[in-house]
């Protein structure tokens, strides 16, 4: 058996025809062809209000942060279980970041612990859809309507997931998708996309990242001229970046089809450990869809952990464990406090490994891994490890 690595970057095959069509037409810039046909597509399929394309997704949520306008001393509210850029965005314009408590079962936000760390001070609700299963959103916008606070979407590993048959990422008042080349669909190995629906602020989106000019509206003919009107920056991807995310947004169902037959070969041979007691399997609840975006286990502890990631590295398959809590971290303890108590984050992430998933994996590689797993625990049960 050869390595298998964490991930690998799905490609269907006409990506590279999309992108010769793009240099050929010798427009390169953003907002071109490509650009348009990639957000009328994903306005279709998520039924979003307006979606625009981003060079990242950590760059939609920099245009999220001041979409709502955060300024010097305002305090949002986020699971300190994420990736660094959902907090960054908002520091960048001076909020203070408060971290809460995630729901065991689902990594999630906990409803309850952004209900306890409301104060006055606070201007929104960051959720992120951890392995692309959704959040309690019922719940979270019911809080965030009572307390007139804003409800932003990290929604970076839910492309095709949805909450109640609700596309994830449509649900608050704004939302982001990540197409990093570590994700269900790519855009050539970075990019991402905004997600508006709250149309008050379609226009001004337009404005910020285009440099804070009203060059959309120009370009509409809706003014005779263009100029600089607000604050902004360049957030738009080329149309090469483009031209492959609308290949693989056109074969979309085909590359998440694939990934939920190996999420569930996964779940399948693995079962045997969890009804042993010896791991934990991911959970989808009922309310949630699955992407099969991420398929991790949980195991007794971070020692366990750490062994586990060990023995499959010197087996050829590189596993790995996922977010360190922000709010242990340097920057975490200087600009933000983590408010209630950390009954499951820590404890939780220090479990939890991630496996093996792309779109290219074999059933025969997803099987050497349960394999060698399953081979992990009679070793440790027979006490030779």
């Amino acid at each position: 058996m050869n390595k298998i690595p964490f991930n690998k970057s799905p490609v269907v095959g006409i990506e590279i025809d999309y992108i010769r069509e793009a240099i050929d037409s010798k427009y390169l810039a953003g907002d071109g062809v490509f650009s348009r046909k990639c957000e009328a597509t994903l306005e279709n399929m998520t039924g979003t209000k307006k979606a625009l394309l981003m060079p990242s997704c950590t760059a939609g949520l920099e245009i999220c942060a001041m979409l709502v306008n955060i300024q010097p001393g305002d305090e949002v509210i986020l699971p300190s279980f994420t990736f660094v850029s959902t907090a960054n965005a908002f520091v960048l314009r001076g909020a203070k970041v408060i971290f809460v408590d995630v729901e065991a079962d689902t990594m999630n936000i906990s409803p309850s612990a952004i209900k306890a760390a409301i104060t006055p001070r606070t201007k929104a609700i960051v959720v992120v859809h951890y392995a692309g299963v959704s959040c309690k959103m019922d719940e979270i916008m019911g809080i965030a309507a009572t307390h007139n606070l804003f409800v932003i979407e990290d929604a970076a590993q839910a492309i095709g997931n949805s909450y109640k048959g609700k596309a994830l990422g449509t649900i608050g008042h704004l939302g982001v998708f990540s197409f990093h080349e570590t994700k269900n669909i790519t855009s050539g190995g970075e990019g991402g996309a905004l997600l508006i629906n709250d149309e008050t602020f379609i226009e001004r989106a337009e404005i910020i990242r285009e440099k804070g000019t009203n060059r959309k509206l120009f370009l509409r003919g809706n003014v005779d001229k263009y100029t600089w009107v607000d604050v902004g920056s360049s957030f738009l991807p080329s149309e090469l970046q483009a031209a492959y995310l609308l290949a693989q947004l056109e074969n979309k169902d085909k590359i998440l089809q694939r990934r939920l037959e190996l999420w569930k070969t996964y779940f399948e041979k693995l079962s045997i450990l969890e009804k042993s007691s010896l791991v934990t399997l991911p959970i989808v609840p009922s309310y949630s869809s699955n992407n099969a975006h991420i398929f991790y286990l949980k195991c007794k502890d971070i020692e366990e952990r750490t062994a586990l990631i060990s023995y499959l590295f010197e087996r050829g398959v590189m596993a790995v464990f996922h977010y360190i809590p922000l709010h242990t971290s340097k920057c975490g303890l200087e600009l933000g406090e983590f408010i209630g108590e950390d009954i499951n984050t820590s404890i939780e992430s220090q479990r939890l490994v991630r496996l093996p998933l792309f779109y290219e994996l074999t059933n025969e590689e997803v099987s050497y891994v349960c394999e060698n797993i399953i081979k992990f625990y009679d070793e440790i049960k027979n006490g030779r490890i």
